[in-house]
């Protein structure tokens, strides 16, 4: 584990729960340095948004997520449709939109107000059907005032996939996609959380995306090769880290990446960067040249995804970096060191 990871004391630090490189030292060298090996074709080393589990001649996905945002409740969304869509988006970016079930384990601080946990139930509930993600089983737990920050919801999800998409898929030349405008949860939170006022509301983009996924692997099946979910370090992060486990290069264009203006300016007041920041709505995509505009013309359609674009394609040069064109010259976008707005997701 790399020694900027931890503190002076050998304790646990912000920067390791910020999903980079020093989360996925402690997984690896601490949380699952015990665990005996499995044998799945995408399983647990793999550290990718699921783990594949074939069950006879079906393709099953799992996958599991915490959701400690603050504040809970916010503009264009909370804390209960940030779970469902979280844990629904991990699962059809591995391919499996059609996803057929999700728990839902909720641990409550004693002294919650009761409206605010049906209001989090009930924005849970609306999203499933919106997802047509069921939940069909839970768990629920009281913890004494003070001993967590309010709620923590945590949900877990089963779907079927026809074809896997892992994130270390890319080959060069596969066109990259993106499925919709970026950085505006995030921003969207910070603006909540710090009483900023920018003169409109910002919205979270926090939204199921099996739905405009379903849509590129009717039209295009294999030849979408790879997908990521562009949570925490934000599009920065997840190109990186597809970058890094394919063993190529990609070059984006930054005029081709979908920010959009109210972003931008809050981003500069903030001095945030907004490829940098988490997003909840949105997928990125490597896609066979060849198919990339038939699956942009497909989530064009879907109303999820009417801001598609092509941003860039996987390169033979740099392996494992991303290059940015400002279009004044050429840059490297690197995953952040630290995650700029700790509990948005």
């Amino acid at each position: 584990m790399s020694d900027d990871a931890v503190d002076s004391r050998g304790r646990v630090t912000l920067e390791q729960g910020a999903g980079g490189q020093a989360m996925r030292d402690l997984v690896t060298d601490v949380l699952t340095a015990g665990f005996p090996a499995d044998d799945l074709p995408v399983g647990r080393d793999a550290m990718d948004d699921g783990a594949v589990v074939p069950v006879g001649d079906q393709t099953v996905v799992l996958t599991t997520d915490s959701h400690v945002i603050q504040p809970p409740f916010f503009p264009g969304g909370d804390i209960g449709r940030l779970a469902v869509s979280g844990t629904v988006n991990d699962l059809a970016v591995m391919g499996a939109t059609d996803v057929r079930a999700l728990s839902s384990a909720v641990v409550v601080e004693a002294g919650y107000e009761e409206s605010a946990l049906e209001r989090i139930a009930d924005s849970m509930g609306r999203t499933c059907r919106e997802a047509d993600a069921p939940v069909v089983t839970g768990d629920t737990k009281v913890m004494g005032n003070g001993e967590i920050d309010g709620v923590v919801v945590n949900t877990t999800g089963v779907g079927l996939a026809d074809h896997v998409t892992p994130d270390d898929g890319l080959s060069p030349n596969d066109v990259v996609i993106v499925t919709g405008d970026v950085g505006r949860h995030g921003v969207a939170l910070l603006a909540e959380r710090e009483g900023i006022d920018f003169g409109s509301v910002l919205e979270s983009d926090v939204r199921p995306v099996n739905g405009v996924l379903a849509e590129a692997l009717a039209v295009a099946e294999t030849d979408v090769t790879a997908m990521k979910d562009p949570t925490r370090m934000g599009l920065a992060g997840a190109v990186n880290e597809m970058a890094q486990k394919s063993g190529v290069g990609i070059e984006l264009r930054q005029d081709r990446i979908p920010v959009p203006a109210d972003v931008k300016g809050a981003s500069e007041m903030l001095g945030l960067n907004p490829l940098q920041i988490a997003n909840e709505g949105i997928a990125v995509l490597g896609v066979n040249p060849t198919a990339a505009e038939d699956v942009l013309a497909a989530l064009r359609s879907h109303p999820d995804g009417e801001n598609a674009a092509a941003i860039g394609k996987a390169i033979n040069d740099d392996p494992g970096r991303v290059r940015l064109d400002t279009g004044l010259g050429t840059r490297y976008l690197r995953e952040p060191a630290t995650e700029p707005a700790p509990r948005i997701c």
